[in-house]
């Protein structure tokens, strides 16, 4: 069995429309469903993030109701939360407002969580400063705003739902420019295996459609020996 360490590497060389054949692949048919729904932007291309989820649900619509003091307080145990734990981490953040205004992630904060070892952020808010965000800290967003409005942190630690997709505190998330997925911390050790076997089946078709002279009855020999060897 894989090493954590190399199961986590391989997981960041691959993109998420990957992880999801492969659970599949574990699973021994269709029909896994915990990924995201929608097109997300991206920060970062090329940028995957993978690691256990640190969640909160912000706001920024409006100015908070609370006292400035409990508000204060919640900014710092939701910093204390995303700080928190050893190993990969990805922070999840849900906007309960209607329609996302506030600019939660920008130069400042992937700059924040990029140090406390943080891999990115997934978020249906928005994210701003483009050109500033932290290196090598990928955003994954719904919008994208000039200002954070009235942003402020409502809730630390709970289920959050982003994108259709919910996520809890310590899940296992995959995610880059396709969108996110929950990994089910049970095939975690069979995801190299399982990526593998994907790679070899489906490079029988790909191989033979980019061979010179590929027609019809080759692909339907490839495409045959591509539905053995999966099975």
């Amino acid at each position: 069995m894989a090493d954590l360490t190399d199961i986590l590497a391989l997981l960041r060389s691959v993109d998420t429309p990957t992880v999801c054949n492969a659970i599949e692949v574990i699973d021994g048919k269709r029909g896994f469903d915990a990924f995201t729904r929608g097109t997300p932007l991206s920060s970062d291309l090329k940028g995957v993030m993978v690691g256990r989820a640190r969640t909160a649900r912000i706001s920024a619509a409006a100015p908070p109701f609370e006292p400035a003091a409990t508000i204060r307080a919640r900014r710092m145990d939701y910093y204390r939360h995303m700080a928190d734990g050893a190993g990969p981490r990805v922070a999840v953040v849900e906007d309960i407002d209607p329609h996302p205004v506030g600019a939660y992630w920008g130069e400042l904060n992937t700059t924040v969580h990029k140090g406390f070892g943080l891999s990115g952020a997934l978020t249906n808010g928005v994210m701003r400063d483009l050109c500033d965000l932290a290196p090598g800290f990928p955003v994954v967003a719904g919008h994208i705003g000039p200002s954070h409005a009235f942003v402020h942190v409502v809730e630390v630690a709970g289920p959050v739902t982003v994108f259709g997709l919910t996520v809890r505190p310590d899940d296992w998330v995959h995610a880059d420019r396709h969108g996110a997925l929950v990994i089910p911390e049970t095939h975690l050790a069979e995801l190299p295996a399982a990526i593998a076997k994907m790679q070899r089946t489906e490079a029988i078709v790909m191989e033979a459609a980019r061979a010179p002279g590929f027609d019809f009855q080759s692909f339907e020999a490839s495409w045959t020996a591509f539905e053995n060897a999966r099975t």
